[in-house]
């Protein structure tokens, strides 16, 4: 089992940042691509960014290419995303994903283990 647990969500205005983070604990010696999906009021979760277990391969959704950052510390045991130029659309539950392989995928149904999310608010 993999426990996730992100932070740095909040509010902030149009054009501002933030950087999220994830900490996993459990099982982590095992090689997991990592990614970040958020869900806004009633609309279905969507993909954001994706790194894989080495940190040298990254795929991010359009809408957030070249504003959003992922990385990973393995040491750490900890992912980031850094978040810029945010717009009132960004805002959203931000929830960081454990997949059960070292390769990189933008379905949630590649991910196995999941946190319980972080709201993010981009104020207009």
């Amino acid at each position: 089992q993999v426990q996730l647990v992100e932070s740095g969500g909040g509010l902030v205005q149009t054009g501002g940042s933030l950087r999220l983070s994830c900490v996993a604990s459990g099982r982590t010696s095992r090689t997991y691509a990592m990614g970040w999906f958020r869900q806004a009021p009633g609309r279905e979760r969507e993909f954001v960014a994706t790194i894989s277990w080495t940190g040298d391969i990254t795929d991010y959704a359009q809408s957030v290419q070249g504003r959003f950052t992922i990385s990973r510390d393995n040491a750490k045991g900890t992912v980031n995303l850094e978040m810029n130029n945010l717009k009132p659309e960004d805002t959203a539950v931000y929830s960081c994903a454990a997949a059960g392989r070292p390769v990189i995928g933008r379905s949630p149904g590649d991910y196995r283990y999941w946190g319980q999310g972080t709201q993010v608010t981009v104020s207009s």
